[in-house]
């Protein structure tokens, strides 16, 4: 099992900034401590170079807080015998989410796990962005990891709970997820590889969606 986690700064400090602004928010809110019972999802579509048919897997937590999303072929890679088209990797999920009536979700956070192995002169990019079907409110976020750089990493997106995107009460819409990594040779030496990966064979690095839960308003 590969070990180590470096933590994006730009990430812990986005994680300060609605830790100090969540308690007020969440009044307003009225955000619930646990999600409610009979929560579904599972895959739509499957789309990308880096999610090939039955490489993706998701998986809903037994207390309904989160789901995963585990990949088995997700890597990019520059250098050595590498082609272009390897250096870019990416990954659509549109996924179908049964809520019970009279709740709806938002995601409050993700947690992104991988590995990278990055020569000196290299860095690499982790994207992803996420959306309820037909909404133009999408959340995008990016981190870097600069060579030379060997280990797992992982990064953090958290959202302000004043700024979470909650599904539209009374509507069934999919939930999209886009990834995508990139690796850049930069001033590395060519005959040596550079990769990034959210990959896992054996299920241990996971790509983690926390949900945050508000009851809808009555309906009239």
């Amino acid at each position: 099992m590969r070990k180590g986690i470096a933590i994006s700064a730009a990430a812990a400090a986005l994680a300060m900034t609605a830790a100090s602004v969540a308690p007020a928010a969440a009044a307003s809110e009225q955000l619930l401590s646990r999600g409610p019972i009979g929560v579904t999802i599972e895959i739509a579509t499957v789309n990308g170079s880096g999610c090939p048919p039955k490489s993706a897997a998701v998986a809903l937590s037994k207390d309904n807080e989160a789901f995963t999303v585990t990949y088995s072929k997700y890597t990019a890679q520059t250098g050595g015998a590498s082609s272009p088209p390897d250096a870019r990797k990416n990954c659509q999920i549109n996924m179908t989410v049964h809520v019970p009536q009279g709740y709806t979700y938002a995601i409050a956070s993700t947690d992104y796990r991988g590995y990278a192995s990055l020569q000196a002169g290299a860095n690499a990019t982790q994207l992803a962005s996420y959306y309820f079907q037909g909404d133009p409110s999408t959340r995008q976020y990016s981190h870097s990891l600069n060579g030379p750089y060997g280990k797992s990493w992982q990064s953090t997106d958290k959202v302000n709970v004043s700024q979470l995107v909650w599904k539209p009460c009374g509507e069934e819409r999919n939930f999209n997820i886009n990834t995508e990594l990139r690796v850049d040779q930069g001033t590395s030496i060519p005959s040596k590889v550079s990769l990034i990966t959210m990959d896992s064979t054996d299920n241990t690095i996971k790509t983690t969606y926390h949900y945050a839960w508000k009851p809808c308003p009555p309906q009239k």
